[in-house]
């Protein structure tokens, strides 16, 4: 054999090892677990979209609708929503927290509708319409209005979570030292839309 076709032969192997590695042949690191159970909280989408913004101006998808993980993308998940093709997108919050992780809070395993079924009627009746209330805990505010964005609040354990209705229109809840909801600050039309007010 020629030397000319023994660097031939050498080349298109190291080629090959590239092009599997790339291809995750020799990944030994496992695959994410794909997750089914229900919506952690209420989510709101457009269309097929769901992001971690979770902008409250959209419709929302019930807390406790059923779901399944049927794979992940990049920066995506792609689910089953009820017999709907949905996706979510982990947009703002990469350097936080994982898609794994991402997926580990929205999709659990026990249906949160059986918490919702034991709260107080005004805050079962917040949660209904995907808004939140003075008082609140935490457990129902995230039930309420989702998870706040992790790149703009770091912690839950934060005193303040920072929350957008639309691209435009923040609102910040602000939590006192039990654990409650203690103030909503937003403009009047955002806290139209976002806070809850007890019909008299």
């Amino acid at each position: 054999m020629t030397n000319k076709i023994k660097s031939m032969l050498f080349f298109c192997a190291v080629f090959w090892s590239v092009a599997q590695a790339q291809a995750g042949w020799f990944d030994s690191k496992p695959a994410a677990p794909l997750r089914a159970g229900y919506t952690c909280c209420n989510l709101h989408y457009e269309d097929d979209w769901i992001s971690d913004s979770n902008f409250g101006s959209l419709p929302f998808i019930p807390a406790g609708t059923p779901v399944r993980l049927t794979s992940y993308g990049s920066n995506r998940l792609y689910v089953d929503m009820n017999g709907k093709d949905m996706r979510i997108g982990l947009d703002y919050g990469r350097a936080q927290e994982t898609l794994e992780q991402f997926a580990e809070k929205l999709i659990v395993a026990d249906d949160p509708k059986a918490k919702i079924a034991q709260y107080p009627a005004t805050v079962r009746e917040a949660i209904k319409l995907g808004q939140v209330a003075v008082g609140m805990s935490k457990e129902q505010a995230v039930i309420a209005v989702g998870y706040p964005q992790r790149d703009e609040t770091l912690s839950l354990d934060a005193p303040v979570w920072n929350y957008w209705a639309s691209s435009f229109s923040p609102y910040r809840v602000m939590w006192n030292k039990n654990g409650q909801i203690a103030e909503i600050v937003t403009d009047p039309v955002t806290a139209s839309r976002m806070v809850y007010r007890k019909q008299k």
